[in-house]
């Protein structure tokens, strides 16, 4: 499969090396097709992988992946085009995390909307799956790296077709044994939430090797 991942930090990167694993084809979106950090990363994960503008990588994509930062998600999607989102699956991986005050950061926006939402809202015909944003980008593509992947993650979005896809992303190619969906996109409102928890535990616990499990 063709995918696009938007992005070329560290969480953008490691999705993409996992993808690339895969057997998938890989392109990483940044602002510039000329970005350092996105050309480096093409050229030492191999001939599977590429990078270009966050157009091109929407373009290029038959599913999408946002690993952007919270703060600059909604600009990045409408770089990238609304004809290159159109009926595309987009996985966000995203916060709207506001560094602003310093550390620990606090979210820009929640209780009533979320990222998420503002994402869907913004792009109507874009497929919008909430999703592997409550644990560290090692985790999100390796579940086994913690507890042998006995643990939990959350999904929501409009789209059942959609959800669907995605679950059979985390459970046949990252490794999640248990996956939760929270129902439609307005539920990104309660992932989104449990970021400022997960801040304060990696401080005590000194690495973000960890998540939570959900016991029935």
């Amino acid at each position: 499969m063709k995918i696009g991942v938007l992005g070329t930090g560290m969480v953008g990167q490691t999705i993409g090396q996992k993808l690339i694993e895969l057997g998938h084809e890989v392109k990483l979106g940044s602002r510039t097709a000329s970005n350092e950090k996105g050309s480096a990363w093409a050229a030492k994960a191999g001939a599977r992988a590429s990078h270009g503008t966050f157009a091109a990588s929407a373009g290029f994509g038959e599913l999408l992946f946002n690993c952007t930062p919270g703060e600059a998600s909604l600009e990045v999607l409408a770089a990238a085009g609304d004809a290159n989102l159109r009926d595309k699956v987009l996985i966000d991986v995203s916060n709207p995390l506001d560094f602003s005050k310093g550390m620990p950061p606090t979210l820009f926006v929640g209780n009533d909307d979320s990222l998420g939402e503002r994402i869907q809202r913004a792009h109507p015909e874009l497929k919008v799956v909430k999703t592997l944003n409550t644990v560290n980008c090692e985790v999100m593509v390796d579940a086994a790296r913690v507890a042998s992947g006995d643990h939990t993650m959350f999904l929501c979005g409009n789209d059942a077709s959609a959800k669907a896809t995605v679950r059979a992303l985390l459970i046949g190619s990252f490794g999640w044994r248990d996956v939760i969906d929270l129902g439609d996109i307005s539920n990104a409102r309660a992932t989104e939430a449990l970021l400022p928890i997960w801040i304060r535990l990696w401080g005590v616990l000194k690495t973000g090797d960890f998540n939570l499990k959900v016991v029935r």
